[in-house]
């Protein structure tokens, strides 16, 4: 963590509080939270700022290019060649998954899971899935994670999920480095060239979708990247939390030298490409209904497209991607990319029973057979000064 970013006032518009560094707890990142009110104060300064579509696609702008800078992002990353290896496919009931993984920054690999439909043919819509923390680093073999992923394919959908820094096969570093914005951020980069590069996916019918630290790579990429056509975040979108970890808001782009942002207008930028917000009342989306979701909905209302975004709240639920959070990002996905629900129907309700959950070492990317490249670059120190 660089910790001038904790302590360097930056002098923010007309915005005169932000929140202070929570001395309990170091590990929060700078522009960690504001309180509550705070964040929904913070909002209101935001309008101020834009009245119209014009006026906001200027403000979007200056947003976007703060994001890339904030990450130290280049214009034109210079990828490995993309070169996928793919392996182990396994038949399931209606759909297949394979183990898959390529080169991202060159010596640092990507590695995941693919899972495509059974009997469909022609262009077929694509999902790319990111998922969030677990406390064992297992997120992408989590009954949530494969529930989701097999269920998108039944309903006719290719997915893609992959893992974080330090989880799963991705283990060449730890996942709190210091530019983990930056590197998560290019792979997800990276996953999307993967699945857009497949021949049988419509790249006109590209959808994005991840739970907390995942819901947070949503947001991002679809503002970074037009080749997400439908972004569905769960439980991340807040106006008070910025997300606790440094993948999340370990480098500065929500306090810039130019303005002051919150994750709320970082997922507007969407706009007005089709969202949902799937939010809870355990967790920092609890006020979504009456803060974010009315802000981010008179973004979309500049271009005539309030009916494009939605949000699913579920107030009595905690913070994870469970069954009903599922459910309501399958109806989204299905209107918005033409997916076939009834493929994953009983009695008209979702049935995720056909899915087979599979164990870790089935979906193991490197393994004796396959072993990780030798030109994998392994460490924190290495990895950080491949970065630069």
């Amino acid at each position: 963590m660089n910790l001038r970013f904790l302590i360097i006032p930056y002098l923010i518009g007309t915005i005169t509080a932000f929140a202070q560094p929570n001395p309990a707890r170091p590990d929060l990142c700078q522009g960690a939270y504001f309180t509550e009110a705070e964040g929904a104060a913070a909002l209101k300064t935001f309008t101020k700022t834009h009245h119209d579509r014009a006026s906001w696609e200027a403000r979007a702008k200056l947003i976007r290019q703060g994001l890339r800078e904030g990450m130290q992002l280049p214009d034109k990353p210079k990828f490995a060649p993309l070169q996928p290896i793919r392996h182990s496919l396994k038949k399931m009931n209606g759909y297949t998954v394979e183990n898959v993984y390529f080169e991202s920054v060159p010596g640092l690999f990507v590695t995941g899971n693919l899972y495509k439909p059974l009997n469909v043919t022609g262009k077929i819509p694509a999902v790319l899935c990111p998922h969030g923390h677990t406390p064992k680093e297992d997120a992408r073999f989590v009954e949530q994670t494969q529930q989701r992923c097999a269920t998108m394919a039944r309903m006719g959908a290719v997915v893609f999920v992959y893992d974080m820094l330090g989880y799963g096969d991705s283990k060449q570093t730890s996942h709190k480095i210091p530019e983990a914005l930056k590197l998560q951020t290019l792979n997800g980069m990276r996953a999307l060239d993967f699945l857009t590069s497949l021949p049988e996916v419509d790249k006109n019918r590209v959808a994005m979708s991840g739970e907390s630290g995942g819901g947070t790579q949503t947001f991002l990429l679809t503002a970074l990247d037009q080749r997400i056509k439908v972004s569905v975040p769960v439980v991340m979108v807040s106006a008070h939390f910025f997300g606790g970890c440094t993948c999340e808001s370990g480098m500065p782009i929500h306090k810039r030298p130019t303005h002051q942002t919150s994750n709320v207008e970082l997922a507007a930028l969407a706009a007005p490409r089709p969202m949902i917000l799937i939010s809870d009342g355990k967790d920092w989306t609890k006020n979504t209904p009456d803060v974010e979701f009315p802000y981010i909905q008179g973004i979309y209302g500049y271009y005539g497209a309030k009916d494009r975004v939605e949000n699913v709240h579920l107030p009595t639920e905690g913070h994870d991607y469970g069954p009903s959070k599922r459910a309501a990002a399958y109806r989204f996905l299905a209107k918005e990319l033409k997916l076939d629900l009834n493929r994953v129907l009983k009695d008209g309700q979702i049935d995720e029973a056909p899915n087979k959950l599979l164990e870790p070492a089935d979906l193991a990317v490197f393994d004796a057979a396959h072993p990780r490249p030798a030109r994998a670059v392994i460490g924190d120190e290495a990895v950080m000064a491949l970065l630069k």
